[in-house]
């Protein structure tokens, strides 16, 4: 089945960890197929601990908490008898965190011989737009990209949790402040970010991705990459369309969803 909307698909980010992962690969796959000579798209991971203190997000299923009635193989020694009687001493929980770390890819074009980085392509996760570990750490690469005169394209197809691509929300006009967005530095304008608001209505954009400065753009299609990831994952079988949207829309957009699903059979007419 094909995506039944005509930009991006809003009950895609329930699922966006598998998501992710095709975007990456796909986008990956698109570029190889339009960069000039002597450059090279690959996928990297960054990979981190997601800390206790985050685990109530349940971004991912990273961190497993488990409580233990019985007592620890240890014993603490007992106290030395005396005439005062002691009150009886209180009985702990002992609980077991276990983590593992949290694997996430980004494209980086490359120069194969010597392997400079030339242009940084992210996809936006869920741990980097929510307060904790992976967001303190996109926000550090994030500036680290910039300060080393890297191109950094970023494309945030989330609607979920906080603006953290390079333009400052503060510098945009309400319209302008869609719930999907990609924002692209090149690093020979550094005072420059070039931005394009995504609605949720309309097509998500081609974009222009930079490469070196003697260099022609790259079109990305990010449309049809959201497209072959819906069909290609059979995402129809994942997705409940008979459910309302998570996180919830607005009564507008809520009302055109219903619309279209009505239209495409996903939905009964009421």
């Amino acid at each position: 089945m094909q995506n039944p909307f005509p930009g991006m698909n809003p009950y895609l980010e329930q699922y966006w960890r598998s998501v992710h992962a095709r975007l990456i690969v796909a986008a990956c796959d698109a570029l190889n197929e339009s960069l000039p000579e002597g450059l090279l798209a690959v996928v990297e991971e960054r990979v981190y601990v997601e800390l206790p203190d985050g685990y109530e997000r349940a971004v991912y299923p990273d961190i497993k908490i488990t409580r233990h009635k019985h007592l620890p193989d240890y014993q603490t020694p007992s106290a030395t008898p005396t005439a005062t009687v002691a009150p009886p001493r209180a009985q702990p929980l002992y609980i077991e965190i276990q983590t593992e770390p949290i694997t996430e890819t980004f494209i980086n074009v490359i120069e194969p011989t010597g392997g400079r980085v030339i242009t940084t392509i992210e996809v936006l996760s869920l741990a980097n737009k929510l307060s904790g570990t992976g967001q303190a750490q996109y926000l550090k690469k994030q500036q680290e990209t910039i300060q080393a005169g890297v191109n950094l394209v970023e494309i945030d197809l989330l609607r979920t949790g906080e603006w953290v691509v390079s333009i400052p929300e503060v510098y945009l006009h309400a319209p302008e402040r869609t719930p999907y967005r990609v924002c692209v530095y090149r690093a020979e304008r550094p005072t420059v970010r070039e931005f394009y608001p995504i609605g949720l209505r309309e097509r998500v954009p081609t974009i222009g991705v930079p490469l070196r400065p003697t260099d022609a753009d790259v079109a990305l299609d990010l449309q049809a990459l959201v497209d072959r990831v819906y069909a290609q994952g059979r995402c129809h079988l994942l997705i409940d369309y008979a459910q309302p949207v998570k996180p919830p829309l607005s009564e507008g957009d809520a009302a055109w969803v219903e619309a279209v699903l009505q239209e495409r059979g996903l939905r009964a007419t009421q």
